[in-house]
């Protein structure tokens, strides 16, 4: 079988660093281009052929199965297994392992929750076929893999190591970068540790590779985003409304604005960049918005100018406010003539009174 009909999605991690997103809401239900960013994922498992789906879930886990439910609504069978500790990547993954119908040697997708990519998963599956590999892990290439582990291979796709992290130029052999998706042969799934903490990408792979398991590497460069960040989330949303990441689930044509249907714009408002405005949203009169998220029920008053920020749910944006890069948590204020820049971060439920923040000019 070349099609992978199985995947497990793990959709566990707090998301720390994108508080205040995260406070109320796990990453990946997180709304991205209106909708939650899970929703794009499932759609493209979907389209690819996949009709099972576990849901490794641990942090605010009870919030996933109320959506999404069986799954019908997307054309998928949703499974959802709870874990009570944290237990990495490897350990999540035969945490659910016996929710597989998958024979030993059918492949089984397993994709991070907090990636956007346009990975055509149907070659991936159809290169781990051709090669009979064990384990086929996504690889992209990255300007600066610094951040990343290294994932080397040889004129066959075949991976060679696996580098953490590079501390010196030296250590750089490659720009070829984990990029979080795999085809697993089922099998190979009973082999990693269960009841504790493993990591797929410290201890897994690297084991396998030491006992000479076949691991393949498909480098797809595709459009390949980790939303780990506020501005990450932000800039995906938007690069989902334009059209750059392909999702089948955008809930609109693509271009440079997607308003929900109860929200409301004022007719002299200008949205563009991959501009979100969700549900029952509130948009004033002359305000510009651009490359940005308004999540549901939020309101941003006339004259407001918003750059690559995101409004939480039910914020409010004082008038004549400019925000460049900023965070609003959930249900926070922001009261008129104040100036939010470069990565700041405004609490859920915070206050800040009219003109209480400013940058100079000369700044």
């Amino acid at each position: 079988m070349t099609e992978a009909r199985e995947a497990i999605l793990l959709v566990g991690g707090k998301g720390t660093r994108l508080r205040p997103l995260t406070v109320h809401t796990p990453k990946p239900m997180v709304p991205a281009a209106g909708v939650p960013f899970l929703t794009h994922q499932l759609a493209r498992a979907r389209a690819a052929g996949v009709e099972h789906v576990v849901l490794a879930t641990s942090y605010l886990a009870e919030v996933f199965e109320p959506h999404f439910g069986d799954g019908s609504s997307l054309g998928l069978s949703l499974e959802y297994v709870t874990e009570r500790e944290p237990l990495g990547t490897g350990g999540a993954i035969r945490n659910v392992a016996s929710r597989l119908a998958s024979g030993p040697d059918e492949p089984v997708l397993v994709f991070n929750g907090d990636i956007l990519t346009g990975l055509d998963i149907r070659a991936l599956a159809a290169s781990h076929a051709t090669s009979g590999a064990d384990v086929s892990l996504h690889l992209t290439r990255v300007e600066d893999p610094r951040a990343f582990g290294l994932v080397p291979t040889d004129g066959t796709g075949r991976v060679t190591a696996f580098l953490e992290k590079p501390q010196t130029p030296q250590e750089i052999v490659t720009d070829q970068i984990n990029a979080g998706a795999y085809i697993f042969r089922r099998s190979v799934i009973d082999t990693i540790p269960a009841g504790r903490p493993v990591s797929v990408e410290r201890e897994t792979f690297p084991g396998l590779l030491a006992d000479g398991a076949h691991l393949q590497g498909m480098v797809d460069s595709t459009y390949w985003l980790d939303l780990g960040t506020p501005q990450a989330f932000v800039r995906g949303s938007a690069d989902l409304v334009l059209g750059r990441a392909p999702s089948p689930a955008v809930p609109g044509r693509c271009g440079d604005r997607l308003v929900l249907p109860t929200a409301d714009v004022a007719a002299d408002a200008k949205l563009t960049g991959g501009t979100v405005v969700g549900e029952r949203a509130l948009i004033g009169a002359g305000a510009r918005i651009s490359g940005s998220t308004v999540l549901q029920d939020a309101v941003v008053e006339p004259g407001a100018v918003v750059t690559d920020s995101l409004i939480g749910a039910g914020a409010r944006i004082g008038s004549r406010t400019v925000l460049a890069g900023a965070v609003i948590g959930d249900g926070a204020r922001v009261g008129a003539d104040n100036e939010l820049r470069d990565g700041i971060r405004v609490w859920c439920g915070a206050v800040l009174p009219d003109g209480a923040v400013r940058f100079s000019s000369d700044q």
